[in-house]
């Protein structure tokens, strides 16, 4: 009597099943193959995604495949150690950060762990690093502004507490310096921060701690770095994990600032871990849920409603762009995932407009409810002056005959651009931007020379410290122009200009 295939198929798996269940293949596994920081496993009957396995020599590794007779995994330390047939165990934990205060100041990998040199990191709460986000119920409108003390943005593109601002342009562009500013800028606004730095050179990494502890920002900053010369699982990692460390801080209430540097970087490394495990390509050989990378990921910054504390997670998501083509795969994905752009251009830049802000390009969905009021009435025309300005810019070109008021506009529009401009790690506070705007808005840069608009907002900033201390008092406490300060500005304005002037001559 002679089996068939199918028969003689259906025993062999049978004896195999059964083999399985003396091995108490639910708990350990073995190495198929391994290569490229990928293992798959054999066994695992019970591993969850995303949960930790136990390698030979102390590597971990995080399951990402469930297949059918095996389990693919990616590994978060050198493979060089482990080979076909070693045992893998499950630990039946989910990839977990430590969270709390104490990672305040504190420089740490992927997974949490303390590598600036200092004390080891103990906590006795953990988060996962994958949660799904809050949900439509428990948020509430975005209302509070996060002030980034950067002129340009503040008056044109203000970000509220909870929003999701991306920050876009080519390399070499000043993307990371608006978001450090804006770290800087939240010294004692009672504002935690976290900066995640994907894919970066660790020497730039190290710069950019020297930069925030110098301006004293880093008692109040996490740094969660996954540099280029890291695995990609953990540069996969990072952006997570930097997100359940400020989610524990917005649900106790507080609000957070949370810089993903950059976005890009992680995309690749996703791509590059998904290759490797087989998964199919799609567009620019990117994974089919490269959108979903991203989108689970900014989804979870929010702001709670007062029930749950009314505490905020703020994102500004990094993407470098090629060439300035913002309508590219990746681009695209997270500008449609954020509730707006700005936009960096490397021809301002290369012109010497710095922060280098296309304020035609960019924009924020949240808009004025993320100002205060005093902003709103002096920045309302700004960006549709500047947009005149632009337009005419392109014109007078090609005519040297301008009437009077193209003539006006242009000059207003290039003092405007001048005010503009700011210096790197030199926020602004809110009183002082509504000073500089308010004098514009009002003309009084209309007889100031432009090479000496700077001048001219340094020594008014200074004239209104010195001699009008309660009108900056009055701003920073009411938040709005009534008439009365308005017309006190105006006085002393009126009264600055005769000494601007002789400031000049001297």
């Amino acid at each position: 009597m002679s089996l068939k295939p199918e028969e003689i198929s259906k025993l062999l798996k049978e004896q195999i099943r059964r083999y399985d269940d003396e091995m108490e293949v639910d708990e350990t596994g073995t190495v198929i193959t391994i290569g490229d920081g990928i293992a798959l496993v054999y066994g695992l009957r019970n591993a969850m995604a995303g949960e930790l396995l136990l390698f030979p020599h102390d590597v971990y590794g995080m399951v990402l495949n469930l297949e059918e007779e095996h389990v693919g995994a990616v590994l978060m330390g050198n493979d060089t150690g482990i080979k076909e047939g070693d045992e893998v165990k499950r630990t039946g934990k989910i990839v977990e950060v430590p969270v709390g205060d104490m990672m305040l100041g504190r420089v740490v990998n992927a997974l949490g762990q303390a590598i600036d040199g200092g004390e080891a990191i103990v906590s006795d709460k953990f988060r996962p690093v994958e949660r799904v986000a809050p949900g439509v119920m428990t948020r509430k409108s975005v209302h509070q502004p996060l002030m980034t003390g950067l002129k340009v943005i503040d008056s044109m593109i203000p970000i509220g507490r909870g929003q999701r601002e991306l920050i876009i342009g080519d390399r070499q562009t000043g993307k990371t310096a608006i978001a450090i500013d804006t770290i800087i800028n939240q010294k004692d606004k009672n504002v935690k921060c976290i900066y995640v730095a994907i894919g970066q050179k660790a020497s730039t990494v190290a710069q950019i701690v020297e930069k925030l502890r110098s301006h004293g920002a880093m008692e109040y900053t996490t740094i969660v770095s996954s540099t280029a010369s890291d695995a990609a699982p953990l540069q996969y990692i990072a952006p997570y994990a930097g997100c359940a460390i400020g989610e524990e801080w917005m649900e106790n209430g507080d609000d957070v600032l949370i810089v993903y540097d950059d976005l890009s970087k992680h995309a690749v490394a996703y791509r590059t871990m998904s290759l490797l495990l087989k998964r199919p390509p799609g567009r620019e050989a990117y994974p089919g849920d490269v959108f979903y990378l991203h989108s689970r990921l900014l989804e979870r910054a929010a702001k709670l409603n007062d029930e749950l504390g009314g505490g905020s997670l703020t994102a500004l998501p990094i993407i470098e762009t090629q060439a300035g083509d913002i309508a590219a795969y990746i681009p695209t994905n997270v500008i449609s995932i954020t509730d707006g752009q700005i936009f960096l251009q490397t021809e301002l830049f290369n012109s010497g407009v710095r922060p280098a802000v296309d304020s035609g390009l960019s924009v924020s969905r949240v808009g004025s409810a993320a100002q205060i009021k005093a902003m709103k009435q002096v920045s309302g025309s700004l960006k549709l002056e500047l947009a005149q300005y632009r337009e005419m810019q392109a014109f007078a070109k090609f005519g040297s005959d301008l009437d009077a008021a193209t003539s006006e506009t242009l000059a207003h529009g290039e003092r405007l651009t001048r005010l503009l401009i700011q210096n790197q790690y030199d926020p602004m506070s809110a009183s002082h931007q509504v000073l500089s705007l308010f004098a514009a808005k009002n003309k009084y840069l209309k007889n100031v020379k432009v090479e000496d608009v700077a001048l001219y907002e340094k020594e008014m900033l200074k004239y209104m410290e010195r001699e009008h201390h309660e009108i900056i008092a009055q701003i920073d406490e009411k938040q709005a122009l009534d008439e009365a300060l308005s017309e006190s500005i105006k006085q002393a304005l009126d009264a600055f200009a005769k000494e601007f002037a002789n400031i000049l001559e001297g």
